[in-house]
């Protein structure tokens, strides 16, 4: 039991430290200015879970890595598209309006996909990578996972209150723009692996 719980405590630390500042923290905040917070956090908790878990048994059965630049080119490409798509906007009806606030699956599905494909091969999946080639498998997931999803929760409490604050024109442009700098961010890093 106590290696279970060093491993957790040392991923929690670990992975809550470098998530601070990441991109993907700054997503959970523009999410939650668009999403209810829970379907976010959903969202956010699954994705985060289901890419630690590869990350562990990577770092723990295999020792390898994933082709991290291919991922990354991919996955920049598609937060190029979010934000055109954010940009576009949607009309809605008052009725689907009101539909939209009480469904939560779509957000839950829009966020948990934008957050799997963020974290591939991101430094927080390094990282679990690495700690569980020194911990164990099960300490370093549930550690790696709660910490990443500590981290993101920060962003939404703080999206949230923005959120009230400010005009929609704005947030849908600075949405726009956090999608397209995070697509930039992963088009450059994808350039540089891949050289």
């Amino acid at each position: 039991m106590d290696g279970f719980l060093a491993a957790l405590a040392i991923s929690f630390a670990v992975i809550f430290v470098a998530e601070l500042g990441d991109k993907s923290q700054l997503m959970a905040l523009t999410f939650a200015t668009r999403f209810k917070p829970w379907p976010v956090l959903i969202g956010i908790t699954v994705a985060t879970a289901v890419v630690h878990l590869v990350s562990v048994g990577i770092g723990y059965g295999l020792g390898a890595t994933l082709p991290t630049g291919w991922i990354s080119l991919v996955a920049g490409i598609a937060f190029l598209a979010f934000g055109a798509w954010t940009l576009r906007g949607d009309k809605l009806t008052d009725d689907e309006k009101t539909k939209a606030e009480r469904t939560t699956g779509s957000a839950i599905w829009a966020v948990g996909g934008a957050f799997f494909l963020a974290e591939l091969g991101d430094k927080t999946m390094l990282a679990t990578i690495t700690l569980a080639t020194q911990h164990g498998w099960f300490g370093t997931w549930v550690g790696s996972t709660i910490g990443m999803v500590a981290a993101d929760a920060l962003a939404i409490v703080v999206g949230r209150m923005l959120g009230r604050h400010l005009p929609e024109k704005f947030i849908k442009y600075g949405a726009a723009a956090l999608f397209a700098i995070f697509g930039i961010w992963l088009i450059v890093e994808a350039i540089i692996k891949l050289r």
